[in-house]
């Protein structure tokens, strides 16, 4: 899985490189919205991490970024204030939340789906034994004893 740092800061190869060591993760580094729009077109990532510092610099181009992160799990944070323990923990906290959604989702789509057969089949042993029940059958079925 990747992750995508988007981020002006100096030294922000570094925090990457420190992000990696703590979730295993690789880090692509980004040093504006350009960049980041173009690495999102060449490649799928897990989360997108943008510094708030862009966000507020560039609304706009924040929301198209926004529009283009797909499946990964957008991530924003201050990384003025924030060290790479705390991007770490808010990366690890976001990923885990999207995965207890995601399988959320799961159960509810398999509820729905064995649902509607449970439903399905009831209607046919229905009509199996209304028909079983009949003794002529109705209709161009009947034989004419004539």
């Amino acid at each position: 899985m990747k992750v995508l740092l988007v981020t002006g800061i100096e030294g922000a190869a570094n925090c990457a490189a420190a992000l990696k060591g703590m979730l295993g993760m690789d880090f692509d580094v980004a040093g504006g919205r350009r960049a980041a729009i173009s690495a999102l077109k060449h490649t799928e990532y897990a989360a997108v991490v943008v510094d708030e510092a862009l966000v507020d610099a560039d609304p706009a181009g924040a929301d198209q970024l926004w529009e283009l992160t797909g499946l990964a799990i957008p991530v924003q944070v201050n990384l003025a204030l924030s060290g790479a323990q705390r991007v770490a923990r808010e990366i690890r906290t976001a990923m885990s939340r999207r995965e207890r959604e995601r399988q959320l989702a799961h159960r509810a789509a398999a509820a729905a789906i064995e649902s509607e057969l449970k439903s399905t089949v009831a209607g046919l042993v229905l009509h199996s034994q209304l028909a079983l029940a009949e003794r002529e059958l109705p209709g161009p079925w009947r034989r004419s004893c004539e």
